[in-house]
């Protein structure tokens, strides 16, 4: 209400919850795994078992899309999945809620797998087999007749990946956060008006939902990572 809107830090907090519950759920991240990284057990138990259990599982998705060299993105997938799938969980903290429902905070995690990528096939093809690449790999007088219209669409095409991450996760928390409000107004006016002490949980009904569809949201985003940077990779490093 308007009361509330004049306090400083609510009014702050307003304008920049995206961010500061960003960094809350990285930091919160960060401190487990360094918790349970810096000094592991020989015979994991706890949240040990379950971390190594977490980066097993998506070290065999990695190398299963790009093989066996793939062991060394399977950090940078793992801690993607984790991030955005806590973030898109983080709605169902009281107080809290998705930054990934934010196309600022979508379009912040696109932006960096989308230089990452191209800083692999940098990396790995070196610059003048990464530009030959975009330029569509002309070989013959058609293929550098071509070059004019083929860098222009493969340079595109790398542009618009991003921009389909960000928005395919934004759009899709985003109704999942709406339709979590929606509920739990209305189970609030239904407890208003049956004069309950308490509102009616509605919003129960669809946290399952709301669970699958995070993981699904998180999982997609990191596999089209993979993806990408798969086909940045030279066709050796790949599985055959």
């Amino acid at each position: 209400n308007e009361r509330w809107s004049e306090v400083p830090w609510v009014s702050w907090l307003h304008q920049w919850e995206n961010l500061v519950f960003a960094i809350l759920v990285g930091a919160g991240l960060s401190v487990v795994a360094w918790r349970h990284a810096r000094r592991p057990l020989r015979v994991p138990r706890g949240w040990q078992n379950v971390l190594e259990l977490f980066v097993e599982a998506v070290d065999r998705l990695v190398r299963g899309i790009i093989g066996e060299a793939g062991r060394r993105f399977t950090p940078f997938i793992g801690t993607l999945f984790l991030y955005i799938w806590l973030m898109n969980l983080s709605v169902l903290v009281p107080g809290l809620k998705s930054s990934t429902a934010s196309i600022n905070t979508t379009v912040s995690l696109a932006l960096c797998v989308f230089c990452y990528v191209q800083w692999i096939g940098i990396r790995s093809n070196g610059l003048r087999r990464y530009l030959d690449h975009l330029a569509g790999s002309p070989r013959d007088v058609i293929g550098w007749a071509m070059v004019p219209l083929m860098l222009p669409i493969h340079v595109l095409g790398e542009l618009i990946k991003p921009l389909s991450l960000s928005l395919r996760l934004a759009f899709n928390v985003f109704a999942e956060d709406v339709l979590l409000a929606v509920l739990l107004g209305l189970g609030l006016s239904a407890g208003l008006a049956l004069h309950l002490p308490i509102g009616i949980p509605l919003q129960a009904f669809v946290v399952p939902l709301v669970l699958i569809f995070s993981t699904v949201q998180a999982l997609v985003f990191s596999l089209l990572t993979t993806v990408y940077i798969s086909l940045m990779l030279p066709h050796g490093e790949h599985r055959h």
